[in-house]
């Protein structure tokens, strides 16, 4: 099982802060000597028409919706704080880092002013230096789609009726198109042999959802309409103000919420052949409901909480086979007081030393293929004395993470670490000697702090959709939002997908309870 690291005896003129090494399962901690004591518990009703499981934007979004609909919600997140993997931590010395790469479209301004806050809407802004540096180009875009229009045509050299015809036909896509294409057999129809211009379309997407050549075309199209439309665009004041605001907004409209809650299993009501969900098991007590809106993985959902035992065998095999999505690792860099990096390194890079874009390279064990969100003191303009951070994000494997001796995966760690700086220091020479802190997370780190399966950081691939939709009919009481697929994951597609499922909550609560 050993593996074999490249060794780097180069030392390193930080000191590493923090090592993040559980390994800690999901049926770990639902023994009884880690469950959470009732005391967190305090103040709970013994029945409400919702509870939600999990505080990524999915389960906030949809909490929100049935609460401003008059359902009585509660909210159950097992982690410290709200917000799933839309979350920040702190380190001492003044550092705060938003865990990962967080880039969305423009429809997020209209969700979030639609769904959430006219202030929440209004701090978000677009990223406008976006670079991709590799062998077969380097270059700068806003990302929009006058601007990557005028790229594909003037340094790819694609014609202009050419590039037209592409935004037209991926905007005519839709879910119920029955296209079997996948999206290498959609590049290779419109660029044929043009793996620079199939690296440019796919890499970004990549980055943001796991998406691979082998992944459906109609999805590509849907998301790829959406990004390359207006540009990219991020929440100015940092994830830990945009979650603040979010669970403040929850509290206004009457919703309960939980943190250091977790949900252990799912109450069940056996009536007519089905297993009707009506209730769930946290921190030992049981909370009676309506039904449950489930913002976990989807495979924890229904393997853990549920069991596949109460389900149709039919459905349980469809649910068994639906495959994880990739996973990724992080390193967080902070920068010593006063240490500064020019605005015109820009605020997104995709960066890589592969020849050519391939979806294998970008999760192999050995990547170089790696982005870095730069967050400057303006991100946070409100903190005192804000420091200039970098966070490198790289797709991943969990087996290549989940097989390793603790020794091995130590050394492993070290390398993600030293490489990573040595990847910015291309792009930002003398950076090495400004670091004071840095750190790294895994899809172990990701597993332990969020319980998502295998660590998947991007939910399941897109078979997920159906069974994540279907999930109520089968067990009646239990609906599910959480990043399933290619479209219903990001930023904006979890929000979306928890607004979705909200009125799926709501209708089924008025049949049920007769309002």
């Amino acid at each position: 099982m050993g593996k074999n690291f490249s060794q780097n005896t180069r030392p390193l003129p930080f000191k590493r802060i923090l090592r993040i090494n559980s390994h800690l399962s999901f049926n770990d901690l639902v023994d009884k000597k880690f469950q959470m004591p009732n005391k967190f518990l305090k103040d709970t009703e013994d029945y409400y028409d919702v509870v939600v499981i999990g505080s990524g934007l999915g389960g906030l979004t949809g909490a929100n919706c049935l609460a401003k609909m008059g359902h009585s919600v509660l909210l159950l997140e097992h982690h410290y704080q709200f917000g799933g993997l839309a979350t920040w931590f702190k380190r001492k010395g003044g550092h705060i880092f938003d865990i990962s790469l967080h880039g969305f479209p423009v429809g997020m301004i209209k969700s979030c002013r639609r769904y959430w806050t006219k202030e929440i809407a209004d701090s978000i802004v677009q990223l406008k230096g976006i670079r991709f540096v590799n062998p077969q180009y380097d270059l700068r875009t806003t990302f929009d789609r006058m601007d990557f229009s005028h790229i594909l045509q003037e340094t790819f050299k694609i014609a202009k009726d050419r590039v037209e015809l592409f935004y037209d036909h991926l905007k005519k896509m839709d879910y119920f198109a029955n296209d079997k294409r996948t999206i290498a057999d959609l590049f290779e129809e419109f660029f044929p042999g043009r793996d620079d211009v199939k690296r440019l379309l796919l890499e970004p997407i990549a980055y943001a959802n796991g998406s691979s050549f082998m992944d459906p075309a109609f999805a590509y199209g849907i998301v790829f309409t959406n990004f390359m439309r207006k540009g990219i665009y991020t929440f100015k004041d940092g994830t830990d103000s945009l979650i603040r605001k979010m669970v403040s907004e929850l509290r206004n409209n009457g919703a309960v919420l939980k943190r250091q809650c977790l949900v252990q299993k799912l109450i069940t009501e056996e009536k007519n052949g089905s297993h009707h969900v009506s209730g769930v098991v946290v921190n030992g007590k049981h909370i009676r409901c309506g039904a449950v809106l489930s913002n976990a993985n989807l495979k924890n959902t229904i393997e853990k909480l549920l069991g596949t035992s109460k389900l149709p065998t039919q459905f349980s095999n469809l649910a068994k086979k639906v495959r994880l999505n990739s996973t990724s690792c992080q390193v967080y860099i902070g920068l010593k007081k006063g240490a500064t990096i020019p605005e015109s390194v820009g605020d997104l890079i995709f960066t890589s030393e592969a020849p050519k874009f391939s979806s294998d390279e970008l999760t192999d064990f050995n990547t170089t293929s790696r982005t870095f969100s730069i967050y400057y003191p303006d991100t946070r303009p409100h903190r005192k004395d804000p420091r200039y951070s970098i966070v490198a994000s790289i797709n991943a494997k969990w087996q290549d993470w989940g097989e390793l001796t603790d020794s091995e995966y130590e050394k492993a760690k070290d390398r993600l670490c030293d490489e990573s700086v040595s990847a910015l220091e291309k792009i930002i020479p003398g950076i090495r000697e400004k670091i004071d802190h840095l750190e790294a997370a895994t899809p172990k780190t990701i597993e332990h702090y969020t319980h998502h399966a295998k660590g998947a950081t991007f939910g399941t691939k897109f078979e997920g959709l159906e069974v994540s939709t279907s999930l109520p009919d089968h067990a009646p009481g239990l609906f599910h939002a959480g990043s399933v697929g290619i479209i219903m994951s990001g930023w904006l597609g979890t929000i979306n997908y928890g607004v979705i499922t909200a009125n799926k909550v709501d209708r089924f609560l008025k049949e049920k309870l007769g309002r």
